[in-house]
């Protein structure tokens, strides 16, 4: 039965993906769609407002430039809500904010936000008000999952182009993201989450009397507002401590699975747009099929560790799954599947506790994680991901037949072969750093709180692999709200969001200012199985070659250890 919703899921995010590809491709270029009626005079009045001027185009530095500065002064403005919170009316009651939101907290809570990793070291509900959640978190997920998906757009266009010494303008592709594409179905999906019984309300928590005689604290607010916009803008997080597994976050299968495909559709179907824009369709679809063969290789391999009687229980004669940590309204499967979604999707949104999970079925989250956003990742972050993996595929099989590498007729030369370089050992280089301090230190080692050997580290491991694909789900066993937590972690999303996309951006600068090559016999050609299999085996080369040893430390370590 798990297997059939595995098929019906991958079937239809497939489905959707063309016309939702072809849908924000017509975004991208800024061409009509149905809605332009309502927003064509909303745009023209917020460029009179912002003094924007929209056919003035930008290079790939000013462009990024602007995407840093919009971030940035995103960052600060959040972070003077969550310290001044204090002073916002409205509930929660004082008494229930049993965690303090500290100077290195909500500057890390800041930071966390405004790169949609939605790193949350501390509980919703115990730690925030109504309207720092709304203003502030509700806010950021909307304006960084917009800023996210015109970094994509300008990514595409710098591919598409030639000649160009310009990618698009930031501000128009940042108000045509949230217009035209995050804001209408948030409100459609979030009408939904409250018709299946998510609140949305401004009430205070609730006491309810329990059959053992006592009393029981339940938190409301406007959880609605916040839960389908983070998963469609690809940030993640949770109103509430529990994530997805609190029911009023995630009350029945069906919001479940809505905000599965919340998470997938658009960045899958920005592959769509990609070889739409580029001129080149089967290209696009022909990446879209590497993430498709990567996501499912996890999840039999995720499936497999978690349906399996755990070696725990083995003596006992037990029989079925492992469903420590889980949610009996999901099960297995439902948990399984939103945790590979998750974990690709550069989401971290999560219904279950992860850290329960089988050695292999931490492995697949991690290496996802690892390997940089390549099967559908973020909102715009996905598509030069896993363009970047197929420009070093491409250039180790230019190496393989002994010509310059080309790709969609765009020649990759020592200068871009620099970036792409540079762009594929960044990851390794600030994860495995942070990490090696985190084991290294007193700091670091006393933020594990409940394991250490193998399972300690791979916490440790886990954390920064997830805040440096801006993901931001976390193993609980890690107690993260620390100084030197707060402050490691920051440095880790921040070289995740921008770093990356700076990068990106100025090979696709580079890549706009070329002409376009024409086809030859020599060329080899991106639209075909032979090279959807070269790009495959390159994520996976370049993967085990920089993670392999710390995983060996990790989860495969703790699996040998078990099955000894």
């Amino acid at each position: 039965m798990r297997w059939l919703e595995y098929v019906a899921f991958l079937a239809i995010v497939l489905g959707l993906a063309r016309p939702f590809g072809l849908y924000l491709a017509r975004v991208c270029q800024r061409q009509h769609t149905f809605l332009d009626p309502v927003l064509r005079p909303v745009e023209s009045m917020l460029y009179r407002l912002l003094g924007v001027r929209p056919e003035q185009e930008m290079s790939a530095g000013v462009y990024f430039l602007c995407f840093l500065l919009f971030g940035s002064g995103c960052a600060v403005v959040l972070f003077l809500v969550l310290v001044f919170q204090n002073t916002l009316p409205g509930g929660p009651a004082d008494v229930y904010l049993t965690t303090p939101m500290t100077r290195d907290l909500a500057a890390n809570t800041a930071v966390s936000f405004t790169t949609t990793t939605t790193w949350q070291a501390y509980g919703g509900e115990n730690t925030l008000r109504y309207l720092a959640q709304v203003a502030g978190l509700v806010a950021q997920n909307f304006l960084a999952g917009g800023a996210g998906l015109a970094v994509g757009f300008a990514f595409i266009r710098g591919i598409a182009r030639e000649r160009s010494a310009t990618i698009g303008n930031f501000w128009v592709d940042l108000i045509r993201s949230l217009f035209w594409v995050l804001l209408p179905l948030t409100l459609l999906g979030s009408l939904v989450l409250v018709w299946q019984g998510v609140p949305l309300n401004m009430a205070p928590y609730t006491s309810a009397h329990i059959l053992e005689g006592g009393t029981q604290t339940i938190a409301q607010g406007p959880v609605a507002a916040l839960e389908f916009i983070k998963n469609l803008g690809t940030n993640g997080g949770g109103f509430f401590n529990a994530n997805g597994a609190h029911p009023y976050a995630n009350p029945t299968p069906f919001t479940n699975f809505l905000g599965m495909l919340a998470m997938t559709v658009l960045p899958a179907s920005l592959m769509v747009s990609f070889g739409h824009i580029a001129h080149r369709p089967r290209a696009g679809w022909v990446l879209l099929m590497v993430m498709v063969a990567l996501f499912v290789v996890g999840l039999a391999i995720c499936d497999w560790a978690e349906t399996a009687t755990p070696p725990q229980l083995a003596d006992l004669h037990v029989v079925g799954g492992n469903m420590e940590g889980k949610e009996v309204r999901f099960g297995v499967g439902d948990s399984v599947l939103t945790a590979v979604v998750t974990s690709n999707t550069a989401t971290g949104s999560y219904n279950s506790m992860h850290d329960s999970f089988q050695p292999l079925g931490v492995l697949v989250l991690l290496i996802f994680m690892l390997l940089g956003e390549v099967v559908f990742g973020g909102l715009g972050t996905g598509v030069y991901s896993i363009v970047m993996a197929a420009l070093v595929g491409v250039f180790l099989g230019g190496l393989m037949v002994g010509r310059t590498p080309e790709y969609l007729g765009k020649r990759i030369s020592s200068a871009e072969t620099r970036w792409i370089a540079l762009y594929a050992l960044l990851t390794p280089m600030v994860v495995l750093v942070l990490v090696s301090v985190a084991v290294a230190v007193n700091a670091g080692r006393a933020g594990l709180a409940t394991n250490s050997g193998p399972r300690g580290f791979t916490e440790i491991l886990f954390a920064y692999a997830s805040c440096m694909a801006n993901n931001g789900q976390t193993m609980a066993g890690l107690n993260a709200n620390t100084v030197f937590y707060n402050g490691t972690t920051a440095i880790a999303m921040l070289a995740g969001r921008y770093g990356l996309a700076a990068l990106a951006l100025a090979l696709a600068g580079r890549f706009a200012a070329q002409r376009r090559m024409p086809t030859t016999a020599g060329t080899l050609p991106s639209d075909t199985p032979i090279f959807g299999a070269l790009v495959f085996g390159t994520i996976l080369l370049v993967g085990a070659l920089c993670f392999f040893a710390a995983l060996a430390l990790g989860p495969i370590a703790e699996f040998v250890g078990r099955s000894s």
